[in-house]
This record gives structure tokens, C-alpha cells and sequence, in this order.
């Protein structure tokens, strides 16, 4: 089988193979670990322990100033998603705020407190977290600055103030999942998706917006809603792939009109797992017997438990071979295909952050669990910029992360520059 893929196939193909799997919305929210804890055993030959060749900017980002609405007693919610556009463009996309403890200190990140209060989804996560009718905890997010920008030293530089409002229309959302631009648009719109409502926007980069998909808190699976869509991948020409997801188990092709074009994917009948869900891909699959499956609530990053190469239309996508890493991925949150041609994976329930090549092959790890600086408790969205530094949204711990590369660090163990242009990837 030839190993000649195009790079825009490939992230399309990675971001095929997490549908469904871009949540950390299966467990309960991790305590925060111990200090000193030991470097593991030889065994973890690839894993570095616990930020790797990264250090972690301390302090970043900055209290929000109180502009619109007092922060007094109030701190960072679930994040959803980071995408660097520059060093000093980090947009961020924040399920709402959440009321601190009394007598908390002031912008203390959930994961950090101390007895913890939970996970920063706000109650339970999945549907149940905003849909039922009764408190579940005593405490609730409001909606405020769900879509933010900062810039290399943490200061708030932009926000879209009135979009809190879109995300709190029905009293089941919880606000954004992801936030993304696409490499191959030069007016640079920003995507934004809401899993929970089942909504797909795009908006100008000042913020209007031009287009949007699904019926406002209707689960479906036609040509335009969906069911818990995940995330987004385009192609040079602009067309583009949602991933639907947690409950639509399928993958919808849109032309870059918006034009539906194609879907495909279906629950699993009979799959090699319980609560598996399968995905077709038509009579080009090379075997008809044993169809590709995706898991509903996936524990498994790209299908890594079955071991196998799935062939898709028009392109082929690398699953993690046998030589994996020392814990196998359990969920594929979020990824992205570097400068370098290598990818990125940020694993929520092992708490690591996972290197591989474009055949699959599992090359490096770093990360620990945990509620301090520089842990990681739900990495649910990845991104870096031109100067070397990384960007977790950590979902379940309440904050966002900035990591910088230490001095003398190894490159084979830094992540290259995200995808911004096609012009500006070359081959390895």
C-alpha cells in the first residue's frame, strides 16, 4: 500500500478517526497528584516525565479585568479549545465561568483547589450536565467571555461579548467545544462549534456571522444538523468535514459553498467491542467482512485497540501500529499535524501528550496527571505558534497552559508550528 499521502488528506484523515473521540466526558475529573512523584521505570523508554523538553509559563494567562460584570468570587470554567494564530493572537473558546468556593483565592483553577470541587464541566459532562432540571452540585457557570483572545504575556486583547448570549439560548448548552481557522482561508474565518446545542458557525475574523449549520438544540443526522458534532477539517479547494460525533457516529462532506455532498457512517451491529459504533465507507473498503468502528464514547485514540490500517475514499489514514506507546492512547482528544510532518495528540484520560509519524508509528510521550502547573488533567485542544511555544486547553482542570521550549531542548521532542498555510509546509 503506498505511503505517498498529502498532508491535507492526512489531517483530514486524523481528524476523521477522532470523530467522536473529542471529549473527556467518560470519567470523573483526575485529583491533582502529589509533588515529587517518581520518574517511571525503563519500561517508559519514550515517555519524558512530567513537561518533557517544555517548561510552563507561570501566571499565563492574566486575570480577566472586570470590564462588563464583577469577577469578584468567580474563575475560569472548562476550556474547550486554543488556536495560536500568532504569539500574540491565542483565541480560546471557555464554557462559562464558575463561582469559587468561599474563601477561595481569587482565579484559583479548579483542578487546584484544594479539597477539589470536580471537574470545570460544570456538573457531570455529556448531555446530563445542563439538561436536568435540578442542581446537580449547588453551582452553576455563567456565561461570560466564551470566546477570548490573548497575547504573549497573557493580557486579554480581544473577546466577542456577544456571543455568550448564542451559547446560553437554551438551557441545555454549555458553550463552545472547539475554535479553529482554516490554513487555506486568507480571510481567515473563525469556525466554532457547539456540540452540546448541535450547531456549526462561521464567522467573520471581526466577528459577524456569515454562515451556520443545525437546528438549534435538535439532535439529527441530515444533510445539515447534526448530533454532538466534534470538530472540523478543510482541503486546499475549501472543502470541508465535520466529524458528528459523540452521538451522529458519522463523518458529513461539504463543498466550499456549504453544499452537503456526502456522509458516511452508522452505529455498529454486532462490533468487536460493546458500545462500539461503526463507520462505512462504501465498496472501496478493502474488507466488507470486518468494517471499521469507531467507539460512541471512545476510549480507544484512532481505533489504536484493533491494530489495523483502514483504507477511506480517496485517501488513507494510519492507525497506531502495533509498536505503540507504552500505555495505548485511550482518547484521541486532540491532535494536529505539524511543520515537521509529525502528529500531535493530546490523550485526556493517560494525561500525556503523544508523538507520532504519518504512518501512525508512536515516536515520543510526555505528560502527568495532575492539578499543579505544568500536569495535565483533559488536554481537550492543542496548538502552538511560530515562536516554539505550545497551548493546552485543559478541559477538566479549569485553565489554559503555555508551555515553552527550555534551553538546549531537543527538537525531536518540541512540536513544530501548526498548519497556518499550505504555502508554508514542506516535506521532511
Amino acid at each position: 500500500m503506498s505511503r505517498n499521502y498529502s498532508l491535507p488528506w492526512l489531517i483530514v484523515a486524523w481528524t476523521l478517526l477522532s470523530i467522536g473521540a473529542v471529549a473527556c466526558g467518560t470519567g470523573a475529573a483526575q485529583s491533582p497528584a502529589t509533588q515529587g512523584q517518581a520518574k517511571p521505570s525503563g519500561r517508559w523508554s519514550h515517555q519524558d516525565w512530567p513537561t518533557g523538553h517544555y517548561k510552563v509559563v507561570e501566571g499565563w494567562p492574566k486575570p480577566l479585568p472586570d470590564t462588563r460584570h464583577s469577577h469578584d468570587g468567580w474563575t475560569w470554567g472548562s476550556f474547550g479549545g486554543v488556536y495560536a494564530e500568532s504569539p500574540d493572537r491565542i483565541w480560546v473558546a471557555m464554557r462559562g465561568e464558575l463561582p469559587l468556593p468561599k474563601d477561595a483565592a481569587p482565579w484559583t483553577p479548579y483542578a487546584a483547589l484544594n479539597p477539589s470541587r470536580g471537574n470545570s464541566t460544570g456538573n457531570s459532562d455529556g448531555l446530563t450536565a445542563t439538561c436536568q432540571p435540578e442542581t446537580k452540585r449547588g453551582w452553576e457557570r455563567r456565561f461570560e467571555h466564551s470566546i477570548i483572545v490573548f497575547d504573549r504575556q497573557g493580557n486579554l486583547v480581544d473577546e466577542w461579548p456577544h456571543l455568550d448570549e448564542l451559547f446560553s439560548k437554551l438551557p441545555c448548552g454549555r458553550g463552545p467545544h472547539q475554535i479553529k481557522i482554516s490554513p487555506y482561508d486568507k480571510e481567515k474565518h473563525v469556525w466554532i462549534i457547539d456540540d452540546q446545542l448541535h450547531m456549526i458557525y462561521r464567522f467573520t475574523y471581526d466577528g459577524k456571522l456569515v454562515h451556520s449549520k443545525g437546528q438549534l438544540g435538535v439532535r439529527g443526522r441530515g444533510p445539515n444538523t447534526f448530533d454532538r458534532p466534534t470538530d472540523i477539517a478543510w482541503l486546499p479547494d475549501g472543502t470541508y468535514f465535520i466529524t458528528d460525533g459523540y452521538g451522529g457516529t458519522r463523518v458529513v462532506k461539504y463543498d466550499a459553498n456549504d453544499n452537503f455532498i456526502m456522509d458516511w457512517g452508522e452505529r455498529a451491529q454486532g462490533s468487536e467491542e460493546p458500545g462500539t459504533e461503526r463507520v462505512e465507507y462504501g465498496p472501496q473498503h478493502r474488507d466488507q467482512r470486518r468494517p471499521p468502528a469507531f467507539r460512541h464514547r471512545p476510549r480507544t485514540c484512532t481505533d489504536a485497540g484493533l491494530r489495523r490500517e483502514r483504507e477511506v475514499p480517496r485517501y488513507v489514514a494510519a492507525e497506531v501500529t502495533a509498536a505503540g506507546p507504552p500505555i495505548s492512547p485511550r482518547s484521541c482528544v486532540n491532535h494536529f499535524i505539524d511543520d515537521k510532518g509529525f502528529i500531535w495528540v493530546g490523550d485526556a484520560p493517560t494525561s500525556r501528550i503523544l508523538k507520532f509519524d504519518l504512518n501512525g508509528n508512536f515516536l515520543y510521550s510526555w505528560g502527568a496527571p495532575g492539578g499543579q502547573a505544568g500536569r495535565l488533567n483533559c488536554s481537550h485542544g492543542i496548538t502552538t505558534d511560530q515562536l516554539g511555544n505550545l497551548y493546552l486547553a485543559d478541559c477538566f482542570a479549569g485553565r489554559l497552559q503555555k508551555f515553552e521550549p527550555i534551553a538546549g531542548a531537543d527538537p525531536d521532542k518540541i512540536a513544530g508550528q501548526i498548519l497556518r498555510t499550505w504555502d508554508t509546509w514542506k516535506r521532511p
